[in-house]
């Protein structure tokens, strides 16, 4: 008995090194991608160590960040090198969500004003946001700065995520579009299959997706202060994402992963050899 659990045990932890749900990173916070329609968790692959999501165009889906420490933290979500509340080329300098201790929380699309957002989807290179704005180059990834908070505060938790403002700046604009000094790094483009470089950066180019604004849905958040620790993050979790063909292509997903296996594949016993 000893011997089959030792064996289980060591196969579970060999599995975990290559598929989750959660990214692997967070110190800080974990994070997850959620099928809005089905409510599950999307498979997390790691390869390289880069995590990896399989995407549907047409989909939607939520980020969901879960603070894992004791005390409150600010997390500036971008993607597809976007800021998701205010539409701006991402920075982690800029505004975020502030969760309380171990508060988790679904962010569910591109924040319009401070009750609905713009659900987020799965969507081809042309329609997805960021090309319908501009910026198509860093299509394909979502990332999470997380920061520290500089002093503890001694208050109830609240029922809603906060909305994280500087102390210079007014209430959020519906989602305005400005460019800004900095972005997340860009994300290398597939399209492996092209005979010559230029072919395989125009075939890449068409082929990746990226996240769609899609139809308004409720999410309320409010203002509250926050104090950075310290003005670099504490830490990046940083999430790429492709549809499930390319992700196999590239390597990423080991081919055949998901083929079921037949468990009455045969007619009567046969004699052994």
């Amino acid at each position: 008995m000893n011997k089959w659990t030792s064996l289980l045990t060591a196969l579970a932890i060999g599995a975990m090194a290559t598929l989750g749900t959660f990214a692997h990173a967070g110190q800080l916070a974990g994070v997850s991608i959620i099928n809005q329609s089905t409510g599950e968790r999307l498979p997390i692959w790691r390869h390289q160590g880069n995590n990896y999501v399989a995407g549907k165009p047409g989909e939607r889906y939520a980020v969901e960040i879960t603070n894992k420490t004791g005390g409150r933290i600010l997390s500036v979500l971008s993607v597809d090198g976007v800021n998701v509340l205010t539409g701006a080329t991402a920075s982690p300098q800029q505004s975020g969500y502030v969760l309380a201790s171990r508060q988790p929380v679904e962010i569910k699309g591109w924040r319009k004003n401070m009750d609905e957002v713009a659900a987020f989807y799965f969507a081809q290179l042309p329609d997805s946001y960021a090309a319908r704005t501009g910026r198509p180059d860093n299509v394909g990834v979502i990332g999470v700065a997380l920061f520290r908070e500089l002093r503890e505060y001694r208050e109830p938790l609240p029922v809603e995520p906060w909305y994280s403002r500087r102390s210079e700046s007014a209430a959020p604009a519906p989602a305005p579009v400005a460019p800004a000094a900095s972005a997340l790094p860009p994300v290398e483009a597939t399209g492996n299959l092209a005979k010559s470089k230029s072919d395989m950066a125009e075939k890449s180019m068409d082929a990746r997706i990226g996240t769609g604004h899609g139809e308004r849905i409720d999410s309320s958040v409010r203002n509250t202060d926050f104090r950075r620790a310290s003005q670099q993050p504490d830490e990046i979790i940083s999430i790429q994402y492709d549809t499930y063909a390319h992700l196999v292509a590239r390597g990423i997903i080991p081919r055949n992963r998901y083929q079921d296996a037949n468990p009455f594949p045969g007619g009567f016993v046969p004699d052994p050899n």
